[in-house]
């Protein structure tokens, strides 16, 4: 936090200290919501709600019952394995596809290289539910509705966007003659783009990844439209958990997502950092 001024005046003051505590307020208003669920995910009894043992502390209000149901729970436990299987493959899909187009995009003598990022990023800002049921409709047609492969495809299709920006970003300051420094000494253009261009860009493949990854993981719109019963996810068992039978064992679910999401979200923000280091940049 940046130290006011000897020379600050009252309104001065009033500003620097007033305007933290509407960030502050504004914190809690966003974060409040989660962090009640973390609390409630270990309540003994069957209620999304605080009662006055829990307010007390008592040790027998709290329990790891609904962890427990998880993975007793064949469900949950399918639901987990085909959101890794969907989230792994999609991933590694985006992040290729992703990499080589923005590869394709820095090159000077692209053309049309407005047009091409503004349909290659389109899945960020069409609405989620129009691509949903454009997919549907599409899948339905060739026969990849409720099955793996197009569930994967369609989160291929939502995550190359963050994958291409993120890349992207990373090539900005790329030193183009480093490239042809190693054709000069002799290196094939395969030999170049693994031992050169890839070391560099990596912490902005990675991101983009993980990117691409959390967005397969915590999607659910999609996977209504476009998984059946064998496909089902996290997201979907939540969604149909919380319609058919009302149970803090989606609370569970949800804190141990959350703290998925933090760990995902702390590897982002070093990366990050790694990446401006390399870069001369100083982290902020």
């Amino acid at each position: 936090m940046a130290a006011l001024p000897p020379y600050a005046g009252p309104l001065e003051h009033a500003w620097h200290y007033g305007f933290r505590v509407l960030c502050g307020l504004i914190f809690l208003f966003l974060i409040m919501p989660i962090l009640v669920i973390i609390p409630l995910s270990f309540n003994a009894e069957p209620y999304f709600t605080f009662n006055e043992h829990m307010l007390r502390f008592e040790p027998d209000a709290y329990s790891m019952r609904w962890y427990a149901d998880i993975f007793n729970n064949p469900q949950w436990v399918h639901s987990i394995k085909n959101s890794f299987i969907v989230a792994v493959f999609s991933t590694l899909l985006a992040t290729f596809l992703g990499t080589l187009a923005a590869l394709g995009l820095s090159r000077a003598y692209m053309p049309y290289r407005t047009a091409v990022m503004g349909i290659l990023i389109s899945p960020m800002i069409v609405p989620l539910i129009i691509s949903a049921a454009g997919m549907y409709f599409f899948y339905s047609k060739i026969g990849l509705a409720q099955t793996y492969p197009g569930l994967i495809l369609a989160h291929t299709a939502l995550g190359t966007p963050f994958v291409v920006i993120t890349v992207t970003a990373t090539l900005i300051g790329f030193d183009h003659s480093l490239t042809r420094a190693s054709a000069s000494l002799g290196a094939d253009p395969t030999r170049t783009f693994f031992k050169v261009i890839v070391p560099l860009i990596l912490p902005g493949v990675i991101s983009g990844a993980l990117f691409a990854f959390i967005t397969s993981f915590d999607e659910v719109v999609v996977v209504l439209f476009l998984a059946g019963f064998e496909q089902r996810t996290i997201p979907r068992q939540m969604w149909a958990g919380i319609r058919e039978q009302i149970s803090p064992t989606i609370l569970a679910v949800a804190t141990l997502l959350i703290t998925f999401s933090i760990v995902l979200m702390t590897v982002l923000e070093g990366l990050r950092r790694r990446n401006e280091r390399l870069r001369g940049i100083r982290p902020t």
